[in-house]
C-alpha cells in the first residue's frame, strides 16, 4: 500500500455515518456517484471511483467493526475516499486464489487507484471523539490513474 501523501487542504469534503445493513453499500455507490457526477468527471473515472467504494464498504463491514463513516475528499487535482471503521487490524490483501469467492478487494483499489491507496488511524469526522482506521484512495481528478496503455511491440 502506497503511503498517504501531503495533500492541500481539500475544497470539499463531504462526510456521511454509515449503518451496517445490506443496503447501505448501494447507497454509498450513490451517494459518490452523485458528487462526482457534478464534477464533469469521465463516466470511466466515476465509475472506477464508485466500485473501489463498494470494495472498501464491503471490506470495512466483513472485517471491521463499527461505526463506519465514508469521507470523500475533492480538490483541482484529486478525488481521495476515506472509508473509517472501529477497528485496530489494518487491512492486507489476501492470498492470490482465483477460485475464491472474496479476496480480491484490495487488489481491485490498488490497480484503479495505481497504487495511491493506504490504511492508518484517523479521527471520525462524524463523531470527533472517535478514532479509528482509515482505509482509503486516491485518483487523479484527469483520469489517468488504472487505465492501461497497450504497449506494441517493435514500436
Amino acid at each position: 500500500m502506497t503511503r498517504l501523501r501531503s495533500t492541500r487542504r481539500s475544497r470539499k469534503q463531504y462526510a456521511w455515518p454509515l449503518r451496517e445493513d445490506a443496503r447501505t453499500v448501494g447507497q454509498a455507490r450513490a451517494l459518490v456517484r452523485t458528487e462526482l457526477s457534478q464534477l464533469s468527471l469521465s463516466s470511466d473515472l466515476i465509475d472506477d471511483a464508485v466500485l473501489m467504494v463498494s470494495e472498501l464498504i464491503t471490506n470495512a463491514f466483513m472485517y471491521g467493526d463499527g461505526p463506519y463513516e465514508l469521507v470523500l475528499h475533492v480538490d483541482e487535482k484529486d478525488i481521495m475516499v476515506v472509508v473509517v471503521d472501529g477497528s485496530p487490524v489494518l487491512p492486507a490483501p489476501a492470498p492470490h486464489d482465483l477460485a475464491a469467492e472474496h479476496g480480491r478487494g484490495l487488489r481491485i483499489v490498488a490497480r484503479l487507484s495505481d497504487g495511491f491507496y493506504g490504511c492508518h488511524p484517523q479521527r471520525y469526522l462524524t463523531q470527533p471523539g472517535l478514532v479509528g482506521k482509515a482505509t482509503w484512495f486516491a485518483i487523479p481528478r484527469s483520469g489517468t490513474a488504472g487505465n492501461v496503455v497497450p504497449i506494441r511491440a517493435g514500436v
